[in-house]
């Protein structure tokens, strides 16, 4: 029997069907699945069905996925000579291993640094893992996990994610920054010229410059070194904390807005070349979709409500 993965955009169409007192055939009709999936799914929590507390499930589901990367004695002593003896990790699995060890679980330990030895030993170096971030490091500030509870809930306003969106690889410097409202789901983006702290800093001041101060509690935002700048936010009275690394869905509100407004502007855009008033047009028509979860009101008259209690 296949099952269905469902992704972190689904798991919160789950959330708000169920809070709407939908079957689970019918949640599973509109998302396309079968019934068992959903079953399964909502099985998985004990108590209220949380979009992120389901996510995070799933995510230490998928860690425990495949075999362990843990390196015995018995195999460190034997590769770790016949590498010195100019063996490939193909020749050595072949010979010493077969059916025990594979060619890429080699590769990975090497990668890993659990084999001591010269990188110059080995005249392939198999897949490399993936690239880290290039830009530097610093010291983040908050975690997330120090956010207030109101914040996850959605329950107050003033509460925004913060991301960037950038042009395709080596045709552009230029990028968005882009922010949405986690109550309202009301979504914005600055063109900027690079995902330099300088740059976010500035686009963050206009923001803030648009709307009345009491419209910012906090911002939550990825690991990017663009958001650098934290300090300097917080002493403009604005609380920052930042995601964990790798867990997009502490962010999906933001990550959902990317998505869509990547239908626009797909990903092989150059956005520096893309013009002010476009890209305003299209932020005026996704904030003017009727949401379901605002109970069919729009991103824009759900900010304007919110903004005419705190004025």
């Amino acid at each position: 029997m296949s099952y269905t993965h469902l992704t972190i955009i689904q798991r919160n169409m789950i959330e708000i069907l169920r809070k709407e007192k939908y079957s689970t055939r019918k949640i599973a009709t509109l998302l396309g699945v079968h019934h068992s999936t959903i079953a399964r799914e909502l099985n998985r929590l004990v108590g209220l069905y949380s979009t992120i507390l389901a996510q995070e499930h799933a995510t230490k589901r998928n860690l425990k996925k495949g075999r362990s990367w843990k390196l015995q004695d018995k195999f460190s002593h034997i590769i770790q000579e016949h590498l010195k003896q100019t063996w490939s990790p193909e020749q050595i699995v072949g010979r010493e291993f077969p059916k025990q060890l594979s060619v890429k679980t080699i590769y990975n330990w090497f990668h890993k640094g659990l084999l001591p030895i010269d990188k110059s030993i080995l005249r392939r170096k198999g897949k490399l893992l993936k690239s880290k971030e290039t830009r530097g490091k610093f010291t983040i500030g908050r975690s997330i996990q120090e956010r207030p509870k109101e914040v996850k809930q959605r329950s107050s306003f003033g509460h925004w994610e913060l991301d960037t969106i950038v042009s395709s690889w080596g045709k552009s410097k230029g990028c968005f920054a882009t922010f949405v409202e986690r109550k309202t789901r009301f979504y914005i983006a600055f063109p900027i010229p690079d995902r330099s702290k300088q740059s976010m800093l500035h686009a963050i001041e206009q923001v803030i410059s648009s709307f009345p101060k009491k419209s910012f509690q906090s911002f939550t935002s990825n690991r990017g070194k663009e958001f650098a700048c934290f300090q300097e936010v917080e002493q403009l009275g604005i609380s920052f904390y930042f995601a964990d690394s790798y867990c997009v869905w502490q962010r999906g509100s933001n990550e959902n807005s990317n998505g869509l407004l990547r239908e626009f502007f797909p990903k092989k855009t150059n956005l520096a070349k893309v013009q002010t008033e476009e890209l305003l047009q299209v932020l005026l028509a996704m904030n003017h979709r009727p949401r379901k979860c605002l109970g069919f009101k729009t991103p824009f008259e759900a900010l304007f409500h919110e903004i005419y209690k705190i004025t």
